[in-house]
């Protein structure tokens, strides 16, 4: 994604427009929308790659009903009934047109769902309401020769359901066919648009293959912001992914016992964290049995020069190595069957680190972020961006300052704003307003006793 939309969600009443880059990286006060606009992401992705409805209330976000998602202006101005969201891919490559996805959505008992979809590229767009007067269904197409109107009465789960809407241009996948021309109107010219020829219909057709060539895409990693408590003693269980990272020991323990050569290569990255952060330096899964099936332990040592320390307890060292760990592993893991996901959605992944801990994730992350590798991380952290404005300026990895967007949340009465803010080549945040930083910058004075 390199552009988010979004208008009367939640705290943001105007419209809003986010740079999304390979690192993206969420500031701002506390209750000012960031951990909305995390959610967001993961429900446009869901309904533009995988035609769900979102579900707005899933771990590790719970944002209500549609009451508590649209706009709320106060008591003059009013609730909103509708709330726009959407997002542009492909404005990096020069090569070919970017894709716009948009989305209107409205309300279905208490709750949220799609009554517009919106998707072009280039000039070639499709406009779709699920929800009108009369119970019709309504597509408007165009292609640079002109623009079209189809209308279709009845059946409204034909194109949407409770939990799905059916793929995007669903009128272009069976219009060649017969028995549905015979019970369906042709599209409607407007505008003075010549008749639509089979051309038209096959520039419309790429936009349904671009959408269904993401569906075999990984779903977004989301991370919750507190992870899940150490243990002294695991029992093998399911492996099911969980925003807390419960799941992350039993991961350990099964590529432990499965794979020895992923089980390495995971380990020496785990460890190379490890040991830059100042955590650990080595990782040890523990078995108390013969069998996988029996407890086992994660253990992890301290170096103390040329001498190794003992190895000690995951629940022994302190919360910081728990909370991180579920963060890191999911993403220096390698799995051949599953493919890591494209989008990592992180909240506050510092939590528990000491300063020099944080920053050393700020350098995991300029390692890992690449265009076919988004991070979206949500952070309090100075530290951990501190050191990420010098990994690029220095040229610690292939991150260009292109390839981080800095989004600052700032309250504006009763509304929030997004400023999008860049690094420059010596590391510089650019563009920023008066309000960013400004309770350091205070402090600061205060120090110096100006």
């Amino acid at each position: 994604m390199d552009r988010i939309f979004l208008e009367n969600y939640r705290c943001f009443h105007r419209r809003q427009e986010a740079r999304m880059a390979p690192l993206t990286l969420l500031v701002g006060g506390n209750s000012t929308g960031k951990t909305s606009f995390l959610a967001l992401i993961r429900a446009l992705w869901d309904i533009a790659y995988d035609f769900r409805i979102p579900d707005f209330k899933a771990e590790p976000y719970d944002l209500g009903s549609f009451d508590e998602i649209a706009h709320h202006r106060g008591a003059k101005g009013g609730r909103s009934e509708t709330f726009e969201a959407g997002f542009l891919i492909g404005s990096r490559n020069r090569r070919r047109p970017a894709e716009s996805y948009r989305f209107t959505f409205g309300k279905s008992g208490a709750t949220p769902v799609p009554v517009r979809r919106c998707l072009s590229q280039g000039k070639n767009w499709v406009n779709e309401t699920f929800a009108t007067p009369g119970n019709v269904y309504v597509v408007r197409v165009g292609t640079d020769r002109g623009s079209w109107e189809r209308r279709e009465a009845g059946n409204r789960t034909r194109f949407r359901t409770e939990e799905r809407l059916v793929p995007p241009y669903f009128l272009f996948a069976v219009s060649r066919s017969s028995e549905y021309q015979e019970n369906s109107p042709h599209f409607i010219p407007l505008n003075g648009s010549p008749e639509m020829e089979d051309s038209d219909i096959d520039e419309l057709r790429r936009l349904v293959r671009l959408s269904r060539l993401r569906l075999k895409v990984q779903q977004p990693f989301a991370s919750a912001p507190v992870r899940s408590k150490p243990r002294r003693t695991y029992d093998p269980s399911r492996l099911l992914a969980d925003p807390e990272g419960e799941y992350i020991p039993m991961f350990l323990a099964h590529v432990f016992s499965h794979d020895k050569t992923t089980w390495e290569s995971l380990k020496t990255g785990l460890e190379e964290f490890g040991r830059a952060s100042g955590l650990f330096d080595e990782i040890v899964v523990k078995p108390l049995g013969k069998r996988d099936s029996e407890p086992f332990q994660i253990q992890v040592r301290k170096f103390g020069g040329r001498r190794k320390g003992p190895r000690r307890n995951l629940s022994d060292v302190g919360y910081g190595v728990s909370q991180v760990l579920p963060v890191i592993t999911e993403l220096l893991r390698e799995d051949k069957k599953v493919p890591a996901p494209p989008l990592f959605l992180l909240q506050q992944p510092e939590v528990h680190l000491h300063p020099s801990a944080q920053a050393a994730l700020g350098s995991l992350f300029c390692q890992v972020a690449t265009p076919d590798r988004q991070l979206v991380v949500e952070t309090h952290s100075d530290h951990l961006i501190d050191r990420i404005r010098m990994d690029v300026r220095d040229g610690k990895t292939s991150l260009k300052p292109e390839d981080v967007s800095l989004l600052f949340f700032e309250q504006d009465a009763l509304s929030v704003n997004i400023h999008s803010l860049r690094i420059d080549s010596q590391g510089n945040i650019t563009d920023a307003p008066e309000g960013y930083r400004r309770f350091f910058m205070e402090e600061t004075q205060r120090s110096l006793g100006l």
